[in-house]
């Protein structure tokens, strides 16, 4: 059976903002909770069905990839979690407690709250400069990472307040009968444990710094501000709860002859006053090493040539961005040429040969920038 469309799923357009979107969620956990309905498969797996859906969404690049290529490009693991259908209640749960949490009045029905809360721990950052030969072919580093983990030997026990619940129940009278609210445990902060034994070094939470190595994919492709994700590299979460990842901010190295734009890549030829006149082959450097092209008899300064796919690979793996040669015609320095030089370059001056004559064929800076990106 096919899957329904996520948007659908949530009854949402797909230019919802993000608190519109949250809201929608919350709408159909409500109406769908198993709380609410005991014994419904059919409940449950909308309820499932629901959380997927808000689980892509609330992704801004999970999002972006679902608009672009539908359930193919989040199918299986969509960056960690448990989307691509294998949705369980605990996942769930530990996933979007926080949603949960407002929408059932802080504590809500009792089948939920009765779960502890399952701690994550926080994210570590750090930079990381690529050259553009690795972000042509993409690389593998390693770097070395400080981070929080569980000290050897820390244990913890149940905590005697909630008794593991991770939360604490009151019951009041009202007009309308009795109402139970629960609380997140002051204790235990909603996971259900309390530490036992701490090892000497270790934080009051049990936790001790230590600096690792780290294997980090670098794809081909990847620009400036690109964010990547390794699952887990962060700091750990206190007794064994889930460790934070590690967000990979990209830097480039400013490469000294091709410049960069997008997937497109610039370089500027300079080439002699005879070899534009006369015509010459040169050298320019590529993503994949030099390559030799032809500079025609005649070609005036400014003169733009495009190499079609000598450019970056795109990220999604859809081809390459191109690379263009400007042509400049360099002006030699007057105070450095011979009398001979000087004498023939001034008698050039009224020969009707050098008088600049342009054609409808010799276009202007303009549309020489309209066709690069045409």
């Amino acid at each position: 059976m096919s899957k329904r469309d996520y948007y659908e799923i949530l009854e949402v357009s797909k230019n919802v903002t993000e608190v519109e979107l949250k809201k929608a969620y919350r709408k159909k956990a409500l109406k769908y909770h198993p709380d609410k309905n005991p014994g419904d498969k059919e409940a449950e797996e909308k309820f499932k069905e629901a959380a997927e859906a808000y689980e892509v969404l609330s992704d801004p690049q999970k999002r972006a990839r679902y608009d672009q290529f539908g359930h193919a490009g989040v199918g299986g693991a969509a960056g960690g979690g448990f989307s691509g259908g294998g949705m369980n209640m605990e996942d769930i749960f530990s996933h979007f407690g926080d949603i949960f949490g407002s929408a059932f009045g802080g504590g809500g029905f009792g089948g939920f709250s009765s779960r502890p809360q399952q701690v994550q721990g926080s994210n570590l950052r750090i930079r990381l400069s690529l050259t553009l030969k690795e972000i042509i072919n993409g690389v593998e580093k390693t770097v070395k990472v400080k981070r929080f983990k569980l000290a050897p030997g820390a244990t913890s026990k149940t905590c005697t307040t909630c008794k593991g619940s991770g939360q604490t129940r009151r019951v009041m009278n009202t007009p309308f009968g009795q109402m139970q609210t629960q609380t997140v445990c002051g204790t235990c902060n909603g996971t259900g444990k309390i530490a036992d034994h701490i090892p000497p070094g270790a934080n009051n939470m049990g936790l001790i710094k230590v600096e690792e190595e780290v294997s980090i994919k670098i794809p081909a492709g990847v620009r400036e501000g690109v964010q990547l994700q390794v699952r887990g590299k962060g700091n750990d979460a206190p007794f064994g709860g889930i460790p934070g990842d590690l967000i990979v901010v990209i830097e480039e190295i400013e490469d000294e002859n091709l410049k960069r734009e997008g997937d497109n890549l610039h370089y500027e030829l300079y080439i002699t006053v005879p070899e534009a006149i006369l015509g010459i082959k040169k050298e320019v450097p590529t993503v994949a090493g030099k390559v030799k092209i032809t500079i025609e008899a005649g070609t005036q300064s400014g003169k733009i040539l495009r190499l079609k796919g000598k450019g970056l690979p795109q990220m999604q793996g859809y081809g390459h961005g191109d690379l263009f040669i400007h042509v400049n015609v360099w002006t030699p320095n007057p105070n450095k040429l011979t009398k001979i030089q000087k004498d023939f370059f001034e008698e050039m001056m009224n020969d009707e040969h050098f008088t600049p004559k342009p054609t409808k064929n010799d276009k202007t800076f303009f549309e020489k920038i309209k066709d690069m990106f045409s």
